[in-house]
This record gives C-alpha cells, structure tokens and sequence, in this order.
C-alpha cells in the first residue's frame, strides 16, 4: 500500500550528532511505520494455537545497577527476550528503503525482529524503535502476542557491548493506521524509551494489510553488566 509522504525536515548539522538526529525524523517515520505493514500475511491471522516457539532460557545471574539518568552509550542491539510471552529474538537493522518507507523485517525469518538504525539504540537516551512480524504467509511470527502483554511485564534486550538493558512496559495500546499518533508514540522525553511495534486488528484481505498498528510503550528500568 503506498504511503503519503511527509514533508522532507531541512537537514541536521552533523554536529549535532546522533542524539538530535531522531527529533527531526520521529514524525516523519511515524508516518512510515503506520503505512509499511509489518506483515505479509496472505490471508487473516493464525490462530495461536498453532504457535510453535521456543522456551526462553533463564537469564544468568549477574549484577543490576540503577538506570542512567540519561541513558546509555549507543550500542548496536543483538537479541531480544520477552520471557511472558516466550520471544527470544536476533535483531537485524532496519532502514529507509528506496520507496521511502521504513523496511519491514524480511520474512522469510519468522522469528527475527528489526530496530531502526539511524534512531537510538535501546538503552540509549532517546525513542528506539522496534518492529517485528505477527505473522507472514508461512505462519505466526514473532510479535504474534505482543497486544497481550501487561504494563509491568519486562523486556530484555542484550547490546553489543555486553550490557542488558531491561524495559518495563508502561501500556500496550492499539491505534488505527489512518489516525496514527506519531508525536506521542516517537516524542522524545528525554530518558531511554522503547516502542515495540507490530500489526494488530482486523486484517483487510483486499489491501492485504492489517487496519492497526500495536504500540507497546517502555522506559529504561535497570541496567545488568557483563
């Protein structure tokens, strides 16, 4: 389905560096996001009893420390474990494609999640974005039960630096594509937040899409080091 495209931000100084890069492409990718499915589904979603995924192995114990006050280091993210609902994931970076949409994670890999590259890492001061699946034409996929996660239920997200960064869930909400909130779903508060992103609602066979995007909100809440 193709996208309105928003209005192009005048270019940012380079001087600036990473952490203002995001405020001026939030908005602009907010619109990105709504538009590009993150599914290629042929048909409505599977049933999930028909979900086959694999147990989540416990953490190993090691040490936690309070939350930076502004964040992290950036660090590319490497794996993703949400033990309430059985994900444990490889990141792979997504982008701006040549259509100028935010490509969507290939899906030929059910089980593999994407986080925008040019916006923060997870752990890092800012909004970071990750995008994955509910299913594709071979069957569920990896967000398949992200809706039904609970503010309280944690993520964690392993860096290449070593570092777990572990978000808590603040709400899981669900938002019409034609009406996205993307000010409020990618502002930046100043502190390390985490958007997790996957399609939900009813799927339109005609537009092969589904109607609403599944947002869930999380902030930083404890760092584990190596």
């Amino acid at each position: 389905m193709a996208a309105p495209q928003p209005s192009e931000p005048a270019p940012a100084s380079p001087a600036l560096g990473r952490s203002l890069l995001w405020p001026l492409v939030a908005v602009g990718l907010g619109f990105l996001l709504v538009y590009n499915s993150f599914d290629a589904s042929a048909g409505g979603a599977p049933a999930p009893s028909v979900v086959s995924i694999p147990s989540v192995p416990a953490p190993s114990p090691s040490a936690s420390v309070p939350m930076p006050v502004t964040g992290l280091p950036a660090s590319d993210p490497e794996r993703i474990r949400i033990k309430s609902i059985a994900v444990d994931a490889p990141f792979t970076p997504l982008s701006i494609g040549p259509s100028g949409q935010l490509d969507a994670p290939p899906p030929s890999d059910p089980n593999l999640v994407g986080w925008f590259k040019d916006g923060a890492t997870p752990g890092e001061r800012g909004t970071s974005v990750v995008a994955g699946h509910v299913d594709t034409r071979t069957g569920p996929a990896v967000f398949l039960l992200l809706s039904t996660l609970k503010a309280g239920n944690t993520v964690d997200i392993t860096r290449e630096d070593g570092a777990v960064a572990t978000f808590e869930v603040d709400s899981v909400e669900t938002f019409s594509k034609a009406e996205f909130p993307s000010d409020r779903v990618y502002a930046d508060n100043g502190t390390a937040q985490l958007r997790l992103i996957t399609c939900g609602g009813v799927y339109d066979k005609k537009k092969k899409d589904y109607e609403d995007n599944v947002v869930v909100f999380g902030h930083l809440a404890a760092v584990r080091t190596p």
